[in-house]
């Protein structure tokens, strides 16, 4: 365990902030800078798209055969991120699995509010099908909002009749609009990144009025999770949103699905953030890139043995 480098990430996060409400430029701009200070990895090419009609990151390996595809998609509770503020989590899942990522520039919250974001997801995902991939080789991934997207996507996905993708990945995801999850109170003022009402503030712009009680806004308490593929899902034991993993987990074996639940202990929402900082982010993203490189089928290896 890294006792001094959890101290380090938690002192970092609890920098003094602005009192009350922040307005939506202010948040994009420290959010922005404080990703910025994440350790992207070399060996990597970078370039930019499109995908499903909305900008995207290319994110390739430098060396190594390209046998699958990660769909991943960014956080910021839907109001703030970006491809580039991921950038040191598609980083590190492309150079760790060999694997190619698209990390898509989904629309914001406020000026695009539910189901907006579910809407460019599904989207995307529907171009590379329709550009020849095969969902065996597709895995979606993301983190925090975008970690919600990989289950709602997927629930989006099954329910307009297409193929679901060979696995879901996600880190610290916020699956749950009506915040009814325990954590939400057992782990408060733990939690050195959000509070309840910070949540709200960023949720209620994303809801834009509407209820939250649908299972594409809150599947750990409503989603019916039959069909789905294995899923990975990774959280500290020091965020508020721990029981959206728990719980989704918890449908997901319910409904007959392989789910892994991989809780941390004594680390913040999305420390995988902090890899080349915290042991436990460059472990963790050792453990996300081994699930998916034993899901995610590899088309080269298909393609010799049906010779």
């Amino acid at each position: 365990m890294s006792k001094e480098q959890r101290a380090q990430v938690n002192a970092m996060l609890r920098q003094p902030r602005p009192e009350g409400p922040q307005s939506v430029e202010a948040i994009r701009a420290g959010f922005k800078a404080m990703m910025a200070q994440m350790a992207v990895p070399d060996g990597i090419r970078i370039t930019q798209t499109t995908l499903g009609g909305r900008p995207s990151l290319h994110i390739e390996p430098d060396n190594g055969p390209h046998t699958g595809t990660i769909l991943y998609f960014h956080g910021g509770g839907y109001v703030f991120g970006s491809p580039e503020t991921a950038l040191s989590l598609t980083g590190h899942l492309a150079a760790k699995t060999g694997f190619r990522s698209y990390s898509l520039d989904y629309r914001l919250a406020p000026e695009h509010p539910f189901p907006a974001a579910i809407e460019d997801t599904l989207s995307a995902y529907r171009a590379l099908l329709d550009s020849g991939e095969d969902p065996s080789t597709i895995a979606f991934a993301g983190d925090s909002a975008g970690g919600g997207l990989t289950v709602t996507t997927c629930l989006a996905a099954r329910d307009a009749g297409l193929p679901v993708p060979a696995a879901i990945v996600a880190f610290s995801p916020g699956l749950d609009a009506t915040r009814t999850g325990e954590s939400m109170d057992t782990k408060a003022g733990i939690d050195p990144f959000f509070t309840r009402e910070s949540l709200g503030h960023t949720g209620d712009m994303y809801l834009a009025g509407a209820d939250p009680h649908q299972p594409t806004l809150s599947p750990a308490v409503l989603a019916d999770l039959t069909g789905f593929p294995p899923m990975l899902l990774q959280a500290g034991t020091n965020e508020v949103l721990l029981d959206d993993s728990t719980r989704v987990a918890a449908r997901a074996r319910a409904a007959g699905v392989d789910v892994i639940l991989d809780i941390t202990a004594d680390v913040p929402h999305v420390f995988q953030s902090f890899a080349g900082v915290l042991d436990e982010a460059d472990q963790a993203l050792d453990r996300a890139a081994l699930f998916l490189t034993q899901h995610v089928h590899n088309p080269d290896t298909a393609a010799t043995s049906a010779r």
